[in-house]
């Protein structure tokens, strides 16, 4: 697919080069998004929970539009998912890799054909290990270093007590970088380990314009559009805040089976989606 190229130091993000322990040379598949781009480190378990993965969904969605690229590592669970929503939402995307960035070498498997989707859309494989190299247990923390160093801010979505995201946390913390965190239920362990850090200091994020306000980003435009249907403009009218169905059913004033398949059409357009109980504009 893409060729695979050896950066040194000046080729490498600027924050990068500022860390204390950066490397040496990073070999790369694809390319690094345009100069002034934001970089959002977003991590988190490998043991996703539904709420983990509506959470980390429904935050990429609300950047669409953003100058901002989204870092991960390309794991199992929030990981992958990061990407996929980034992809979604039309983000350029970097995934760091614990392994070789040759498709022979990539890890984890089930996550070759992604790496591809992210190349194809314009983002980037990243790696300190040589092209051909396969992934160890000791890859991974180094790999962290890398996704935090690189980022401006990075995002927690879960991280139970004793999780291996917590290092990525901790070094956000050490590089002086802004450590956001996704707040949980008291009773759920996916949110303990984030709790710690807010404790310390991690500001909590419950919207995308949380992020955006982290980024120093402007928040994006509430959503006027020339290409809705007076129907569709009514919807996102009713959509200052995300409402459940039955509520937005009520504020539109019409009939059940016409407001279902409004909002259905109106969600597989993309323009509106519905998670954690809740409709919500999707741009």
């Amino acid at each position: 697919m893409s060729e695979i190229r050896l950066l040194h130091e000046p080729e490498f993000p600027p924050l990068l080069r500022e860390i204390p322990d950066a490397p040496h040379s990073l070999y790369m598949r694809g390319a690094f998004p345009p100069e002034g781009r934001r970089l959002l480190a977003v991590v988190g378990s490998r043991r996703m929970s539904r709420y983990g993965k509506d959470a980390c969904e429904h935050l990429i969605s609300g950047l669409a539009g953003t100058p901002i690229s989204i870092v991960s590592g390309l794991a199992l669970g929030i990981d992958a998912t990061a990407h996929e929503a980034a992809l979604r939402a039309g983000l350029h995307t970097i995934a760091v890799l614990g392994s070789g960035v040759a498709d022979s070498a990539l890890y984890p498997r089930s996550n070759v054909r992604l790496a591809h989707d992210i190349l194809k859309a314009g983002g980037a494989l990243l790696s300190e290990e040589e092209p051909f190299w396969r992934a160890r247990p000791e890859s991974f923390p180094k790999r962290n270093r890398i996704v935090t160093g690189m980022s401006h801010a990075t995002l927690i979505i879960e991280a139970s007590e004793r999780s291996g995201t917590l290092i990525t946390a901790k070094l956000a913390t050490e590089y002086n970088r802004d450590l956001l965190i996704v707040p949980h239920s008291i009773f759920s362990d996916g949110g303990a380990g984030g709790h710690i850090f807010m404790r310390l200091g991690g500001a909590p994020v419950r919207t995308s314009a949380d992020i955006l306000d982290a980024l120093d980003l402007e928040t994006v435009s509430s959503g006027a559009r020339t290409d809705l249907t007076p129907e569709e403009q009514e919807v996102i009218n009713a959509l200052a805040s995300p409402l459940p169905r039955d509520e937005l059913i009520r504020a539109l004033g019409i009939n059940v089976a016409e407001a279902n398949a409004l909002l259905l059409g109106m969600e597989l357009k993309g323009l509106i989606q519905e998670t954690l109980g809740e409709i919500r504009k999707n741009f």
